[in-house]
């Protein structure tokens, strides 16, 4: 039986389905976005992807939640 995805990464497929951009991009632009703004919080990430890029709260939260994760095991 294959193993599947679970966590933030089972929304990857749809987030890049939606809208049109990997998530690579996404996980840049939020490097970027804390680099601008060091003592940004999860929630204030998620609401900015929300606002300025218009992504739905599920997809936003998955990748604050999965880039800060990889940031913090690197």
């Amino acid at each position: 039986m294959p193993e599947t995805t679970r966590g933030p990464a089972s929304y990857f497929p749809a987030i890049e389905a939606k809208h049109g951009q990997p998530v690579a991009h996404w996980q840049r632009l939020l490097r970027e976005h804390r680099a601008e703004n060091p003592d940004v919080a999860h929630v204030q990430q998620v609401a900015w992807l929300k606002s300025e890029h218009g992504l739905g709260h599920g997809h936003a939260n998955a990748l604050v939640a999965a880039t800060r994760a990889e940031d913090e095991r690197a």
